[in-house]
């Protein structure tokens, strides 16, 4: 922590008059009226307000030098971190051809006051027609061909007489859909009651090279498979042509599964009477960053050390290579960014893009102990013309928006008829204060880029993915050659309290920042690996009583945005507020206390503890402890709440 430095002078107006005045009284006992409407009253206060500006600048030349002395050592601001999220393209009419929405796509939030918020995508996507052409039914008894049934307007059972848990129903697509949005047309007959249409026992899948991965579902007009209508399954990215029951297709299934807590199962099986499939829509990621590309920035004036402001700050700087392009007599010539210019040498094409200031720099000259300069990296010839061929802005914590908020094209693509994004962003952060790097100094200077103690590659870390929410250095144990392990956390939206784990998996992008900061720092033997923590996943089971005329959907939502909040891996979750600590038990006492402080709640009546695995759902056996290793997270999967009324 930074010694607090003492004010050099610490006298304000006030204090400036009241001597004034007490000279006066001592030095010219004959000036007895001071009443502020005398002139000489008027010039002291006058010349107090003056003498104070010059003492607040007197007590700034601390912090000023402080500053400079953060330069010294090699401190710069760290730059605002991007919001990322995942844009849903519209299409105007089902896919009938290949659709390419490319990157760079630009989408923005409603302008409620403020200024929109711009975010654009970064990798083309491509949404390519489908069509169903295969309907396979398992269960028990073994797997059945209705395809030929369905082409003559069924009926087709859908599962067994009396569905049971793990029957399926397996739509066979012409090709893989990755990331694109299939909306499946029923029509059927209501055979399939029972069930919940809210909370139904099914769950959608789409296979992949390693097995089944989870289907959103953002609309059922069906009702479970009951009525006719659409379903809309968000197909995830892994989607790829395999082969079941020896047909090779782009397959789905619906897969029947035990109900929750207090809910019915299926009495009876769905029957459909036709079927088809269209692709409506694509996802893709986005950050939160806008564009600008081509911007000239200046002509050189052929020395060392140039500095050309950019026209709009701060630059993210991690978000893709800048190219700067200098003007020549074979046309332009292209320049590679560098971090620092310790290593460039007179003649090449280096330069800096100092993201907070929003500063092109270029390579200065330092003079030698024997006097001479030696330039470290090129120096454009005068009079040449300099431009940036792209770079991004954007960034900081404004971009973590909700659900539902981007919802307007910004670029014109053909065939798409609207954009949102159906999960909040995050991961935005904001850049580095100067108090923050004042904090941060000390730290620099003891460690002097170097990884030696498990806090040293904490800090290290950080300065190289500011974007990630926790970092843990776990060192090895044993009497074998030393391993540093850090295990990191991205910061990861949540909605209501509730996070997906596939969220909580860092980006490669951040991994290999991390992995080559700290191999260029670590001790020689040492050997680092970057990873993110063992997640173990806790699933709470409890029935509470709520107090009269108290709302019982209110509590249950209250109550499982608590358990959720608490059992977080981030922050707000946690004893403390900032997490879940790394290895703390998770303990069944604490979730009482929990639930009892939800508004409304007048009795815990019984809480069950389980593990559960968080890839597969398998719940385990009731405990009344979990314990976490040294190198794992708590991650809440699939908590029940029932509220009984008083």
């Amino acid at each position: 922590m930074a010694l607090p430095a003492p004010a050099l002078d610490d006298r304000g107006y006030d204090d400036l008059v009241s001597d004034a005045r007490q000279l006066i009284a001592d030095r010219c006992p004959e000036w007895t009226d001071l009443h502020p409407a005398d002139p000489g009253v008027t010039l002291i206060e006058t010349f107090a307000s003056l003498t104070d500006q010059l003492i607040y600048r007197l007590n700034r030349v601390p912090d000023r030098l402080y500053v400079k002395f953060l330069e010294l050592i090699g401190v710069r601001l760290v730059p605002p971190t991007p919001a990322r999220t995942t844009l849903t393209f519209w299409l105007s009419t089902p896919a009938r051809a290949t659709q390419v929405v490319p990157a760079g796509t630009q989408a923005v939030t409603a302008a409620d006051g403020d200024e929109p918020l711009v975010f654009t995508t970064l990798d083309d996507l491509t949404v390519p027609p489908c069509a169903l052409t295969h309907l396979r039914v398992r269960t028990a008894d073994g797997i059945s061909d209705q395809t030929a049934a369905l082409e003559l307007g069924g009926p087709v059972v859908a599962f067994s007489a009396v569905p049971q848990p793990g029957d399926e129903l397996l739509v066979g697509l012409d090709r893989a859909v990755g990331g694109c949005a299939v909306r499946l047309e029923f029509e059927g007959r209501v055979d399939g009651v029972g069930v919940n249409p809210l909370h139904p026992p099914l769950r959608w899948e789409a296979r992949g090279a390693d097995g089944w991965h989870g289907c959103e579902v953002s609309l059922d007009e069906t009702g479970a498979l009951n009525r006719p209508g659409a379903i809309l399954l968000h197909v995830p990215e892994g989607h790829q042509a395999t082969l079941v029951d020896g047909t090779l297709a782009g397959w789905l299934r619906a897969r029947v599964v035990p109900p929750e807590e207090g809910q019915p199962g299926y009495r009876a099986s769905p029957v459909i009477l036709g079927l088809a499939a269209n692709t409506v829509g694509g996802t893709t990621e986005a950050v939160h960053a806008d564009l600008v590309d081509d911007e000239e920035i200046g002509d050189s004036e052929g020395v060392p050390g140039q500095r050309f402001p950019l026209s709009r700050r701060p630059v993210l700087v991690g978000l893709g290579d800048p190219v700067l392009e200098v003007s020549s007599e074979d046309g332009w010539q292209s320049w590679t960014p560098v971090d620092h210019f310790a290593a460039s040498g007179p003649d090449d094409p280096h330069f800096l893009l100092d993201g907070v200031t929003g500063e092109v720099v270029l390579g200065p000259a330092v003079r030698q102990s024997d006097g001479t300069l030696r330039r470290h990296g090129a120096v454009p010839p005068r009079g040449a013309r300099l431009r940036l061929r792209r770079y991004a802005v954007g960034g900081g914590s404004r971009g973590n928006v909700g659900a539902g908020a981007v919802r307007a094209l910004r670029t014109s693509v053909p065939y798409v008829a609207g954009v949102e994004n159906r999960h909040p962003a995050g991961g935005g952060v904001d850049g580095e204060t100067l108090d923050e790097a004042r904090r941060r100094g000390p730290l620099t200077l003891r460690s002097r880029d170097r990884a030696v103690t498990a806090e040293d590659h904490e800090v290290l870390a950080r300065e190289a993915a500011p974007e990630l929410a926790r970092v843990r250095c776990v060192p090895s144990a044993g009497d074998g050659p030393p391993v540093a392990r850090i295990l990191v956390v991205p910061a990861a939206p949540a909605e209501r309290g509730r996070l997906r784990l596939e969220d909580l998996i860092p980006a490669e992008a951040s991994l290999a920042r991390v992995a080559a900061r700290l191999d260029e720092t670590r001790l020689i033997g040492t050997r680092v690996v970057v990873e993110p923590p063992r997640y173990r996943g806790v699933t709470v089971v409890a029935r509470v009583v709520a107090r009269p005329r108290v709302r019982v959907d209110r509590i249950r939502e209250e109550g499982l945005a608590a358990l959720y909040g608490f059992l977080s891996p981030l922050t707000g979750g946690g004893p403390d507020g900032r997490g879940w600590p790394f290895g703390r038990p998770v303990q069944a006492g604490e979730l009482f206390a929990v639930l009892q402080r939800v508004r409304g709640v007048e009795l815990v009546e019984d809480l069950r503890l389980f593990g559960a695995n968080p890839v597969t759902g398998e719940r385990g056996a009731e405990a009344g402890r979990i314990d976490l290793e040294p190198d794992s997270l708590v991650f809440s999967f699939e908590h029940q709440l029932r509220v009984e009324e008083h």
